[in-house]
Order: C-alpha cells, then structure tokens, then sequence
C-alpha cells in the first residue's frame, strides 16, 4: 500500500535585506529558493514550498507561513528535530519558528483570512537602525496622517496603489487596520491589516501618508488618490528596509 504524503506548514521569520523576496525568481536569489533547496537536503528528496505571498526585495518578515507535502514520511518521526537540522543548514538571517501538520487540503496563500504589516521610520541617525528602519528627515504630523488613514478605511479598491502591470483577479483589499504610533520619540510605526494586499501596496499607502504628514498634501487628498485608481497619482514608494510582514492568520488557531 502507498503511503499518502502528509502536508505541513512551516512558520519562518527572515531579513529580507539580501533577498529578492520571498519568492523564487528567474535571475535573483530569493528566500524561498534558499529554504527549498535546504529543505529537499534535511528530506533527502526534492520539495517544492506554496508560501502565503509574496514579499517585495528587502522586505523583512517576522511570520510567513508556507505549506508543503512530505512524501518521504520522516517529518512524523520526530518535528522537532527536523526544525533544529533547518535552523543549522539556513543561513543566519532565516529561521524555521515551528512546523506542523495541517489538513491535506489546507492551503498557507488561500486559506489566510489576514496579513499584517508593520512599516517603521526613525529620525535620528541610528547606527543599530540602519537597514531595518528607514530615516526620515522631517518630523510629520501623525494626527493628519491618521486621520487620512482613517478616512481610507472605507475604501475597497486600492489599485492606486498598486505596482503598475501586476496580474491579479482584483484591486480590491479590505482593510481592517491603518494607524501610526510613536514607538519612542525617534521612532514611528505604520500599522496596517488587510485580508490580501496588492504589491507594493503598503510601501505606497505610506509614502502617500508621509506626503500628508509633511504638509505637501490636504488630508482629504486621500480621497483623490484612491478614486483616481492611478499609481503615478499617489506618493512615491518608501524604502523596503521599514517594511515587515508581522503576521499571517488562518481560520484555525496558527499560534
């Protein structure tokens, strides 16, 4: 009799600073394509991974789910050990957090109902910052850029900020969080949640904010924007090196 290979998701965490995102690409090193190759060597055989998006180059992640099936049977033996021969053959700025069995047909892209980001900014030359923060020149007005965050709750179709020539089914993305806060008094944080997000999208929705905050924008220019469904109308892109995807969440508890 067959065996059935058995599915897993994997939750890893990584610095994107020396990766063309998360997945694999033609003519650049990704970190899907890292974690590929040293998974299919801890499974003596070859595996391909399904993550739960993509990720932009240079941008990090604190939790990324990915799914794949094992059809050698040595996962069941021991995870744990498993995890621990990943975590030694992956280089230093990928980590495997946790493995586990999920159903045959559960799905890390289709099945996730959120995705969080986190997009960090510092004004203060900061040595430690540096690559995992972008610095910023001028202080913004955080109340004028919620306010206009606010007021983009209410919309669905975000193709504004979307990069140009990308193939997807729709624009549309339901937000269920967009708010900055003050970390300390140098550093700020743009928090932001969604059921899916569009690429490049929140790098955009934050370099259109910061325009607002610096007063080169009115707050209700949002609103033009997001009606103009015109990328070149929205504010420049920020670097990737603020950016993080922070959390990815499942109908079943994943945590």
């Amino acid at each position: 009799m067959e065996s059935v290979a058995k599915r897993y998701f994997v939750e890893l965490a990584f610095n994107g600073g020396a990766y063309h995102g998360w997945q694999i690409q033609k003519n650049a090193i990704s970190v899907q394509e890292v974690f590929n190759n040293v998974l299919s060597i801890v499974l003596r055989g070859p595996i391909e991974t399904v993550g739960c998006g993509r990720t932009d180059a240079g941008v990090h992640a604190k939790q990324l789910f990915a799914h794949f099936d094992d059809p050698y049977g040595i996962i069941a033996k021991d995870e744990k050990r498993i995890v621990t021969g990943l975590n030694a053959l992956l280089p230093t700025d990928i980590a495997v957090k946790r493995l586990f069995a999920v159903a045959s047909d559960a799905h890390a892209r289709f099945d996730a109902v959120k995705r969080s980001y986190e997009y960090h900014v510092h004004f203060n030359k900061d040595p430690f910052l540096h690559s995992f923060s972008w610095q910023a020149k001028d202080r913004p007005d955080v109340a004028a850029m919620n306010e206009a965050a606010k007021q983009m709750m209410a919309y669905r179709d975000f193709s504004c900020f979307s990069k140009s020539h990308t193939q997807v089914f729709t624009n549309n993305c339901q937000l269920s969080r967009a708010e900055w806060h003050w970390l300390d008094a140098q550093r700020l944080v743009f928090y932001i949640s969604a059921d899916r997000f569009l690429r490049n999208m929140v790098r955009a929705i934050v370099g259109t904010l910061l325009e607002i905050g610096n007063g080169k924008r009115d707050v209700n220019y949002i609103h033009e924007v997001i009606n103009s469904k015109n990328r070149s109308i929205a504010g420049v892109s920020v670097p990737a090196c603020g950016l993080y995807l922070t959390e990815v969440t499942y109908p079943w508890d994943a945590k």
